[in-house]
């Protein structure tokens, strides 16, 4: 045994559970469309550099400056590296950092050629690696280009803005003063115009350019020229499309905005961190000052060993073609859903996600079918998207769309094909959804139930396509249990209902009261319309009760169990609020 402290062993050994909790996330992951516009799925190589010993080691402040602008070969020169650091050290507050410099140089030089434009060098561009997040970018960027009561122009939250540009939930709306521009209302498009109209009317000292939901690349040159008009900054946020800039499937506002500010997790396919780019060193100062000591500590390192491999990734042909790819399906997926006769919010996208305007595909007594219980409804047949508000609605918290993003069903492989048959599959589903509403303290309540077959045929044509597209976990019922579908096939093997609500939700859906039953005691369970499914044998145990339902019929049986329990399938037509009690947990 070592004489030391070290805790040695894998994870599976140290701590089972979180083990366990990991593989079941990754084979979530490969058991559904992931849909969501702001996540991608990163490579093996790009999680290997974030979990490694880079994590252990402290590194406020910053790499020495003429680091800045060296070639990749010189960064990794060790045999002048080691020297220099030791002779003249670093812009550090902690010593034990000279690989941190060299990785943090190694990802800001990658960074500066993978975003560098024509007629320019990688040496003109000051890159900050170091943000832990968008927001805090966003924030940076504020806190050194602006005073408290300056005036920020951003596009409004309802409209595809985002929180951290100037939303009063955020402190980025707390310290400046927020005007917002919208789309045009009968177009739903930006009107630069309009645009330049109301930064003569209110003068603010920074423009911002960038959206996460608006699906239409702006015109960066143009928010420049309004920016100059009234000496404003002009701020490039392109989180969500970071990659596709570096692949020239959108355009790359580097060299045109006087700060571009980006998060590395979703085209980019990086760690969960950001990045600031200028190619202005008085502000390039001002900003590495605003993000260490103004809003940070020391860096995550990991993180930043991460992005080095990510920049490197992003330069690759099959990195850029990935991109252009996603754009694609992302037309193709917008194209199938006005095909459908669906209402696609904005009129399309050249980007990589879609909004689709959840009142276009179901209402009911005027009630419309909202976004919130549409993408719970999606997620249950293996479709992940988003909830989101569109123009038109009145707060965020009651949202009438759901955005789609293509990045991560096209680094699976599918293609536009596939994108078209998502669309029917999301269509079907969402027509075969009943609204309704009920009243809360606070207003309306809305919720929706689904028909049953409905969703078992979409989940089953999902699945085809999860089955078609690229997968590194093997794809079974036993690498991902948590699921309504059921997993046992036709077999005879006792079904068990247990929980709180298991009494409750079995009386309300067979035909004799469980107080007539003996034990063993027959009854029909009662499906969709209360018309009979199937005959099952009820036992009363600890906990809850054991059914037998034998035959062609168990498979249903126990789905429609199971989705009574989520609370999304409907029961009875002229009772749609009465869904079944639950939740309950259902062993098959």
């Amino acid at each position: 045994m070592a004489g030391d402290f070290l805790i040695r062993g894998t994870l599976a050994d140290v701590d089972p559970a979180v083990a366990e909790l990991i593989r079941l996330e990754h084979a979530r992951q490969m058991h559904k469309l992931i849909m969501i516009a702001s996540e991608s799925y990163v490579p093996q190589a790009v999680r290997e550099a974030e979990g490694s010993v880079f994590q252990n080691i402290y590194a406020e402040g910053y790499p020495h400056v003429s680091m800045h602008g060296l070639s990749e070969d010189r960064i990794l020169d060790y045999g002048y590296q080691m020297p220099f650091y030791r002779r003249h050290a670093d812009r550090r507050y902690y010593k034990g950092v000279e690989y941190c410099n060299i990785v943090e140089a190694l990802a800001q030089r990658r960074a500066a050629e993978a975003f560098c434009p024509p007629g320019m060098s990688p040496e003109q561009l000051f890159v900050n690696v170091q943000p832990l997040s968008g927001a805090v970018a966003n924030l940076a960027i504020y806190e050194a280009l602006l005073q408290p009561g300056d005036v920020v122009m951003t596009l409004d939250l309802l409209h595809g803005g985002h929180l951290s540009h100037g939303s009063s939930a955020s402190v980025t709306g707390r310290r400046q003063r927020v005007v917002h521009y919208r789309v045009n209302p009968e177009t739903e498009l930006l009107d630069y115009e309009e645009l330049y109209e109301l930064a003569q009317r209110e003068r603010p000292r920074m423009i911002i350019a960038g959206f996460t939901s608006y699906p239409w690349a702006p015109d960066f040159r143009k928010f420049r020229e309004i920016a100059d008009s009234v000496n404003a900054y002009l701020m490039a946020d392109i989180a969500h499309t970071a990659g596709m800039a570096i692949a020239g499937a959108y355009p790359n506002p580097v060299g045109i905005a006087h700060v571009t500010a980006f998060t590395t997790h979703k085209t980019l396919m990086g760690p969960r961190g950001a990045v600031i780019i200028t190619t202005d060193p008085e502000i390039a100062q001002k900003i590495d000052r605003s993000v260490f000591p103004g809003l940070q500590g020391g860096p995550h390192m990991n993180k930043v060993a991460a992005m080095a491999t990510m920049f490197k990734i992003a330069q690759t042909p099959q990195f850029k073609a990935l991109q252009h790819q996603i754009a694609r399906n992302a037309v193709a997926l917008s194209d199938g859903f006005k095909a459908n006769g669906l209402r696609v919010v904005h009129g399309g996208t050249n980007t990589h996600m879609v909004l689709l305007d959840c009142k276009s595909a179901a209402q009911r007594g005027g009630v419309p079918l909202m976004g919130n219980i549409a993408s719970r409804i999606l997620d249950l047949v293996g479709i992940v998207c988003n909830r989101n508000t569109i123009p038109g609605d009145k707060d965020a918290s009651q949202p009438s769309a759901l955005r789609f993003g293509t990045p991560w069903v096209t680094q699976r492989g599918l293609d536009e094909r596939d994108m078209r048959e998502i669309a029917d599959i999301v269509t079907a589903v969402l027509r075969a959804t009943i609204p309704f509403a009920t009243q809360g303290k606070r207003g309306a309540l809305y919720s929706a139930r689904a028909d049953l077959d409905v969703l078992r045929q979409a989940a089953d044509r999902v699945q085809a396509l999860v089955e078609k597209a690229g997968c590194d976990v093997v794809l079974s019922p036993q690498t991902y249990p948590h699921t309504w579908r059921a997993t046992n096939g036709a077999g005879d093997q006792p079904v068990e209902v247990r929980g709180e609500h298991a009494e409750d939700l079995l009386a309300s859906v067979l035909d004799r009261p469980l107080a007539e039953l003996s034990d063993g005691g027959v009854a029909r369970l009662l499906g969709p319309g209360r018309q009979p499914m199937a005959e099952v044998s009820v036992r009363r145990v600890e906990g809850g009760f054991v059914l037998n339902v034998s035959g062609s019929v168990r498979a249903r049986a126990v789905e429609w169990l199971r989705l009574l329990s989520e609370g999304y399938v409907v029961v009875d037509d002229a009772q749609l609020e009465d869904g079944a009690p639950g939740p309950v947990e259902v062993w098959a």
